[in-house]
């Protein structure tokens, strides 16, 4: 027995364990379990997808960036940490101009621009952002939601706020025509940011939510079913279509205490309608309770969205279904979500009953065409546009479209139209019809533009709708253009260039990745009588107009280095996203080019000055300075570029700042070998400077920095030269008391030497000319630029001009020096007391004099 009471404890030490994984294990699997029906907290469902951390980025007036985030279908969050030194009082900016305010723009599926058009800062909100501004936001990629940029931003974005897809931020410093205007000199209040982004997902396929906790039912789908034989009634169904795809759950589907189910359903081609309906309605009764009520009680409510989980207060569609079908015209590619609610009807009594499980089969009905058919009963005609790459490295995505279609071959990015229009119609409007076209726009290529053009020999009656993924319609589109008073000028995104009674010519900016469909509506071609011919070309352009020549595309990629963007880069006088917009009319182009180039004439001041004295070096420096600016102010305002404008503005910058610095050193009376060192020195940084970053504010403060510098290496090769030969014979046979005379009369005569040596009425006018270029370098902005600039022409060069003049005639010390050495030798002891003093300050202190 003992043995055995051995054993049993044996088989208890090994089965313990064993039961604790079991239990354990069954805790984890009803915690699951838990989360799946839609309590909060599932274990583990959730993971890390991505995360990018972006350094501190400085923006300069009118500067932005880009920032892309990538959300997959199975995301569900998206956080978002910024911190910036903006500091904004939303109270000020209320009453203040909006265009020099920093803002953050969201936008889906494209880059943001929020000064496309003027009335585009209707989508600036005024207030902070924060995670409930994101509750009613849809369409996010035809429009655009700004707010002020604050100090720290933090958000998270669940998958009931927002869809998957391609997201861009977009922050800016400063918005307006201005933003894309050429600047010699960016004024204003700059800052930086720092930021974070990651995105979480749920591990399991079928788990939705922002917790991962929301289980996401599948339906089987069966391909070409006959309508004939589905359990749908007659009035949900139309004339067969070829392609026809019917979805339902096997089994009944019954809620649990009226909880909410969720399904999905992946539409992958163009479809005229996805009808979604309910049958076998009824109660699953529970044993405690004796209600009797019939299947009529009930209230199934049915909210369908696109690419995100839909809720009763966020929604594309919904409907009763257990009153009449769910109906979506031309449904959208790709993932969509139903949510299935059943409300009990109030008794008799008045109360709600909620001790029944309602139950129900759900069905879904896809209506398709064949490939090249599209419409109510697919009898219209639908077109996949081929892409044809462009040549052209400078410009990638640029592309062109043309149809696959043996009866039009075309070697040009037009093609006829006449050959590929539908002839039959459908409905009441029997001379009507429509035609489709669908473009592909690469990955990566969110930055590019959409151009489409038509022209005609005969007046045109076409009406043309764009819409995203799926086919457009006179009630459900992106983007339309029916003639030039009827378009989608409301849009920032879609700009109208040519519209007459022959050509129509417009813009889709920042298109989104996918797939477009183009519906043009026009008359049945089988009716029409019109003999005209028309051409349409569909393109994909890096920046529209070519930037309306008055600039040159530029191409960079965002912040996260993951998408190519374009924009326009214009010259002084235009702004805009096309370089559209005149910012300087003619007249004042005339003026400010007479302002700018003319004010350099002051440059003639100094070089007189130095020419009279022969100082030839500061002559050639004044003087090539003064045309050099000239040169560059003709070329910046539009008047004759003598060289390219980069080498004009290295010149300008180069040449002024050697100008001030040289005008620093010649104030010291030095030789000319210790001149052409320092010159040779000041030459090489100043040059690094023009190069590197000519229009920093702080260049002002290093140059003046670097001639003050030059002056006091100046004065100590004076100071070394004129000391080395008389100074040591006395200087140390000088006792305590001596030496602490001699530091008195130095300071003495060094304070005498400068009144001397200045003509201190040119050095107070100096100054207040330098503080005048100075007051005009600091009150430049965009739009005062001509007038302070030339200010500060004439002030700088007058301000070089009375410091030049500031420098009297050098005291000769030789002379106040004894002709005979031997003399002062033989003398030196024979002094009196008093005369000895005098005469150790009498001959050192000459040395100072500047």
């Amino acid at each position: 027995m003992a043995k055995i009471l051995i054993l049993g404890h044996s088989y208890l030490n090994l089965l313990f364990p064993l039961f604790i994984c079991i239990g354990i294990h069954c805790f984890l699997y009803s915690q699951i379990q838990a989360g799946d029906d839609g309590v909060d907290g599932g274990f583990n469902s959730i993971f890390t997808v991505s995360s990018f951390t972006y350094a501190e980025t400085s923006l300069k007036p009118y500067d932005w960036r880009y920032i892309r985030v990538n959300l997959p279908p199975w995301f569900s969050s998206m956080s978002v940490n910024i911190e910036s030194d903006v500091d904004i009082d939303l109270k000020n900016i209320r009453k203040a101009s909006r265009s020099p305010l920093p803002v953050i723009c969201f936008r889906e599926g494209g880059p943001p621009l929020p000064d496309v058009y003027n009335t585009s800062l209707t989508g600036l909100v005024l207030d902070y952002v924060s995670n409930g501004s994101f509750g009613g936001i849809q369409g996010l990629q035809n429009v655009e939601q700004c707010y002020p940029m604050q100090k720290i931003i933090t958000l998270r974005l669940t998958n009931e706020q927002i869809s998957p897809g391609v997201w861009y931020f977009g922050i800016f410093n400063g918005i307006g025509p201005m933003r894309t205007q050429s600047k010699m000199i960016n004024r204003g209040q700059s800052f930086s940011f720092s930021g974070n982004v990651s995105v979480e997902g749920c591990t399991a396929p079928m788990v939705s939510g922002k917790f991962c906790n929301q289980t996401v039912n599948l339906l089987t789908c069966v391909d070409r079913y006959n309508l004939n034989k589905s359990s749908s009634d007659d009035k949900t169904s139309n004339p067969v279509a070829e392609n026809l795809i019917v979805c339902r759950n096997a089994d009944q589907t019954c809620h649990v205490d009226n909880g909410p189910k969720v399904f999905s359903l992946n539409v992958m081609e163009f479809s005229e309608k996805l009808i979604i309906m309910a049958s076998n309605i009824g109660f699953r009764q529970k044993q405690s309770s004796n209600s009797s009520k019939n299947a009529n009680a009930i209230i199934l409510m049915c909210y369908a969205r696109h690419g995100a989980m839909p809720l009763d207060t966020l929604h594309d569609y919904s409907a009763n279904i257990s009153k009449s079908p769910l109906v979506i015209p031309a449904p959208k590619l790709g993932r969509w979500y139903v949510t299935v609610q059943p409300v009990n009807l109030p008794n008799s009594g008045g109360i709600r009953e909620q001790s029944r499980e309602a139950c129900y089969s759900l069905e879904w009905q896809v209506f398709g065409c064949p490939l090249n058919k599209a419409g109510p009963n697919c009898t219209w005609q639908r077109y996949k546009l081929q892409t044809v790459v462009r040549k052209n490295p400078s410009a990638p995505f640029e592309s062109y479209y043309l149809p696959l279609n043996e009866m039009v071959l075309s070697n040009s990015a037009n093609f006829p139209l006449e050959p590929l229009l539908s002839n039959s119609s459908y409905g009441g409007n029997n001379d009507v019809a429509w035609t489709f076209f669908l473009v592909d726009i690469p990955s990566g290529a969110a930055g590019g533009n959409i151009h489409i053009r038509v022209t005609s020999d005969d007046k045109m009656s076409y009406e043309m709708y764009l819409r995203y993924g799926g086919f457009p319609s006179l009630d459900n589109w992106d983007y339309f253009c029916t003639n030039s008073t009827s378009r989608s000028n409301g849009s920032m995104f879609f700009k109208l260039y040519d519209s007459t009674e022959k050509s129509i010519s417009f813009y889709i900016f920042y298109a989104r990745e996918g797939t477009w469909n183009l519906g043009l509506r026009h008359l049945n071609s089988a009716s029409s009588g019109s003999i005209g011919q028309t051409s349409m070309s569909i393109s994909l352009e890096r920046c529209p107009q070519e930037c309306s020549s008055h600039g040159t595309c530029q191409s960079v990629l965002d912040t996260s280095g993951l998408s190519l963007y374009s924009y326009c880069d214009c010259d002084r006088n235009h702004g805009g996203f096309d370089c559209s917009v005149e910012l300087v009319s003619r007249k004042g182009r005339i003026w400010q080019s007479i302002s700018l180039i003319a004010s350099n004439a002051a440059a003639v001041l100094p070089a007189y000055w130095a020419l009279r004295h022969k100082a030839f070096a500061e002559w050639v420096l004044f003087t090539s300075s003064g045309i050099s600016s000239g040169l560059y102010h003709a070329c910046d305002v539009g008047t004759w570029c003598a060289l390219t404008f980069h080498v004009l503005q290295f010149m300008d910058f180069w040449l002024s700042f050697m100008a001030v610095v040289s005008t620093f050193v010649y104030l010291a009376a030095i030789d000319e070998t210790s001149k052409r060192t320092i010159h040779t020195v000041v030459a090489i940084v100043t040059a690094i400077m023009a190069e590197t970053g000519p229009t920093r504010s702080s260049n002002i403060v290093l140059v003046l920095a670097i001639g003050t510098l030059g002056l006091i290496v100046g004065w100590l090769i004076e100071l070394c030269t004129r000391y080395r030969p008389f100074s040591s014979s006395f200087e140390f046979h000088l006792n305590p008391f001596d030496r602490w005379l001699t530091i008195r009369y130095w300071i003495h005569n060094l304070i005498q030497s400068l009144l001397k040596r200045f003509r201190w009425g040119f050095v107070i006018a100096g100054f207040a000319a330098l503080a005048m270029a100075a007051i005009s370098w600091t009150l430049e902005t965009s739009q005062t630029y001509w007038i302070w600039h030339s200010m500060w022409h004439v002030s700088i060069y007058t301000s070089s001009f009375l410091f030049l003049c500031s420098k009297a005639k050098a005291v000769n010390c030789e002379d106040e020096r004894p002709s005979d050495g031997n003399y002062v030798l033989t003398r030196q002891n024979s002094f009196p007391e008093g005369n000895r003093r005098q005469q150790i300050g009498r001959f050192p202190f000459c040395i100072l004099f500047i």
